[in-house]
């Protein structure tokens, strides 16, 4: 089985995300706090409680480069947290939303981050020197609907964002002072803030879970209504493939290497991608082996299993400290998964370890090194 570990640290899990070493973790407990554990002696202790927002933490992100954290929430706030000494100290971000803010991701170098929003915006934020704040710039007029993605490019320019309004979008987000201008992002890195380079129509649902593959030609988005798409030679003439499946939609991906990639959603299953030789992306199977129904099993008690799944509370409960669930046959997790976070180093062009969690309150740790017939697209 590729799960390795599965930790019940809450009743519900809204996002989490590791530090740079992976030693920590910050989650969100469905609340206005972020929790953060450090793994002492193979166990899991709570080392600090970030308590500054006043509604539900809807997006935490802990940056390679800097080692700060990133929070956003509900309340329309973002937070740039920085630890000195054994506190962690809040930083206020004016996000100028009149919306909830709903998913934030630091970029490749860590100079600034991108917040979406309700508010049919995308906030660029980056630290202003003089003023010794952080500041936003705001992408505004093209998202018709609540923004529910984001994604750097590796060149740390281009943003790709999803959408309620069923499109993928990306945009220059070059800031004079912060970024230079590479001529290994191509003719891209001359647009200006906050110009659309593309704007895909591939779903005929609400978008969700964009993500870059490692070297930045591919890009993957998912659709509510059971599809993933693949687009490349991102530009005025993309190419694209959707990808149509008969289970549960996806609610955010994952690329593990150039020709895989790992989506995670509403059927509380990992399912993976890939493509061939010839570049051509299908539905490979599920992650873990899958319980098998009857063949007398009628339709009405299958629908009543997917709204089980969909809408099913956690078996195990909890208090303040953690607790190490056994891992059963068949789904690891046992309700919706709504995040899925990468365990590998900076540099690194492929991810074998990745974690995963839900509103089940699970967080677990996935191993591909045991997946043998999964390594020939890794």
């Amino acid at each position: 089985m590729a799960a390795t570990a599965a930790h019940q640290f809450a009743q519900c899990t809204t996002c989490h995300a590791w530090s740079p070493d992976h030693s920590m973790i910050a989650f969100c407990p469905n609340s206005n706090e972020v929790h953060i554990y450090r793994l002492l002696q193979e166990k899991w202790e709570k080392m600090h409680v970030l308590q500054k927002h006043d509604q539900i933490v809807s997006g935490i992100d802990w940056s390679i480069s800097s080692n700060r954290i990133v929070t956003v929430s509900h309340d329309r706030n973002s937070y740039v947290w920085n630890q000195e000494g054994a506190d962690w100290v809040p930083t206020l971000v004016i996000l100028r939303i009149n919306r909830a803010a709903l998913c934030v991701q630091w970029s490749p170098r860590g100079n600034k981050f991108a917040v979406g929003s309700g508010a049919k915006t995308v906030c660029i934020c980056y630290y202003e020197q003089e003023n010794n704040w952080w500041v936003s710039k705001l992408i505004r007029k093209k998202h018709d609907s609540s923004v529910t993605s984001v994604a750097w490019h590796p060149n740390n320019i281009l943003l790709a964002t999803t959408s309620t309004d069923a499109k993928c979008r990306i945009f220059s987000t070059f800031i004079k002072g912060v970024d230079k201008r590479s001529s290994g992002a191509g003719s891209s890195s001359d647009a200006k803030f906050g110009e659309q380079i593309v704007q895909l129509d591939l779903s005929f649902g609400w978008a969700f879970g964009v993500k870059w593959s490692p070297s930045g030609k591919t890009l993957a988005y998912t659709g509510h209504n059971s599809v993933i798409h693949f687009v490349d030679d991102i530009g005025p003439s993309p190419s694209a493939q959707t990808v149509a499946f008969r289970d549960l939609p996806l609610r955010d991906v994952l690329f593990v290497s150039e020709r895989m990639v790992i989506g995670v959603g509403y059927d509380c299953n990992p399912m993976v991608f890939a493509a061939d030789e010839r570049g051509i992306w299908s539905f490979i199977r599920f992650l873990t082996e899958r319980k098998t129904a009857s063949a007398g099993v009628k339709y009405g008690s299958q629908l009543s299993g997917a709204f089980g799944k969909l809408y099913g509370q956690s078996k195990y409960s909890t208090g303040n400290d953690t607790v190490q669930v056994s891992i059963p046959d068949g789904n690891v997790h046992e309700n919706c998964i709504n995040c899925i976070m990468p365990l590998n180093k900076a540099k690194d062009s492929t991810t074998m370890r990745f974690s995963t969690s839900g509103m089940d309150g699970k967080v677990v740790i996935w191993d591909l090194d045991n997946q043998l017939d999964l390594h020939e697209y890794i």
